[in-house]
């Protein structure tokens, strides 16, 4: 009896070992986090997502304080000439140009508060990541970093499991 009980809390742990693995990385795909992935290693951020016109009009404007593992995710309907500007951005950024797939086509670092000079993020952009200035040079994000999050699709250089 000892020994069916043993065989029987053992196969438990290992099925709930491989339960909690694959639920761990089910859920590092989710709306509020983007990863970015490198020769330079791995990063995540939670963001906010700004997919509508209006909520991609306001970004971060008036804000005083970005965390530092956080940013926002902006998120448009087909890719595009994206071009931004820091009126009313009260915090310094990076921001983070990326193609349909996800792979950073552009950084541009340090945008200067309150600045109405337009940042082009040039052609094809699908997704900006702003973040805390001086943290893509911190990480190493350069132009062909991949991001990984649900609303690049399938089809994303790094897709979702």
């Amino acid at each position: 009896m000892g020994k069916r009980v043993a065989r029987f809390l053992a196969g438990l742990s290992l099925a709930w070992g491989l339960f909690a693995a694959a639920a761990a990385h089910a859920v590092s795909c989710v709306e509020t986090r983007a990863d970015l992935r490198g020769d330079w290693g791995q990063a995540r951020f939670e963001v906010e997502v700004a997919d509508t016109a209006e909520q991609r009009a306001r970004g971060l404007m008036y804000r005083e304080t970005l965390a530092t593992g956080a940013g926002m995710l902006f998120i448009y309907p087909r890719p595009h000439r994206a071009m931004f500007w820091m009126k009313n951005t009260l915090i310094p950024l990076d921001m983070i140009f990326l193609d349909p797939v996800g792979r950073v086509l552009r950084v541009h670092t340090d945008a200067r508060p309150m600045d109405e000079t337009p940042i082009d993020g040039g052609p094809g952009v699908k997704a900006v990541l702003e973040i805390n200035a001086g943290m893509a040079a911190r990480l190493g994000i350069t132009p062909g970093t991949e991001l990984r999050h649900p609303a690049l699709g399938p089809g994303a250089a790094w897709p979702c499991p």
